[in-house]
């Protein structure tokens, strides 16, 4: 049964208990709430939409009042979601539906899992057309599952196949809720338009003329794609201490998409900051 009434005698076992094996969202509701008579047909709806995946529990505050005070209800509708025994989500009043369902979304393991999980194993092994593929089947089997998408772009990235990338990019990057992922990746794409140039050539450029500033954007266009993330920025900030002008702030703004581009990986915390150091110096 996906939904049901609970009350204090059965919530320990309806709710705590059975969201050891799936999300529970308990709705606590009153007759005379008119919002709660707007929820709660929505929250019915997509219990039986999602076919179990998880439990919903509806709560009369008013015949229950224990339970509400034991949860902090001082609104209605008050929705709380359990996992594991524990509430680890929570939100009040009447949400337009899009909004309950990403709300359940958060809590239900995506069913393309275990796919994304064998397409990451692939890459870790080297082969990276063929996590691609398995990446395109999680997206196919769950489409409401952003994280493959943006896998997916990664993956792409990685593999040169960039208007791949775009396309995929631009089709989530308005409602996926990992918006600094969303923006690196975004960045990366900048320079992969930018960075396929003969890195070899580039050098050579800049040993025959050292000014040559348009060189040294290409070559590090390059060597950010490539990941040798501090010659890059090098180039960059000598663009800067040159001409800071030059070509509409070129070397400074693709600092700061790069800035960006590193911001999801903490790894780079300590670099990123060292530069942005840098380039603050040079500008004052």
């Amino acid at each position: 049964m996906a939904a049901y009434d609970v009350t204090v005698a059965d919530f320990a076992q309806k709710v705590l208990d059975a969201s050891r094996h799936a999300p529970v969202i308990v709705d606590f509701w009153a007759e005379w709430c008119q919002p709660c008579q707007i929820l709660k047909p929505i929250l019915e709806k997509l219990a039986a939409e999602y076919g179990g995946r998880f439990i919903l529990a509806k709560v009369d505050s008013d015949q229950n009042q224990e339970l509400a005070q034991r949860y902090g209800v001082r609104g209605i509708p008050a929705v709380k979601a359990f996992l594991d025994g524990e509430m680890v989500d929570e939100f009040t009043g009447a949400l337009p539906e899009d909004q309950i369902r990403d709300f359940i979304d958060r809590l239900i393991p995506s069913p393309a899992e275990p796919l994304r999980a064998q397409a990451l194993a692939a890459h870790q092994k080297g082969d990276v057309e063929g996590a691609r593929k398995l990446m395109a089947d999680a997206i196919k089997l769950d489409p409401r599952n952003d994280t493959s998408y943006l896998d997916y772009v990664e993956l792409s990235l990685e593999a040169g196949v960039f208007a791949d990338a775009k396309e995929v990019l631009d089709a989530v990057r308005d409602r996926s809720r990992d918006q600094v992922r969303v923006d690196a990746l975004d960045a990366r794409l900048k320079f992969a338009a930018g960075g396929g140039a003969d890195t070899a050539a580039l050098q050579t450029r800049l040993a025959a003329d050292d000014n040559d500033l348009d060189a040294r954007l290409q070559l590090a266009n390059a060597q950010a794609l490539a990941r040798d993330y501090r010659p890059a920025f090098e180039q960059l900030l000598e663009i800067v201490r040159r001409d800071r002008k030059w070509n509409e702030e070129a070397g400074r703004k693709t600092m700061l998409t790069l800035f960006t581009m590193l911001g999801a990986q903490p790894e780079y915390d300590d670099l990123v900051r060292e530069f942005r150091v840098a380039l603050s110096r040079t500008l004052n």
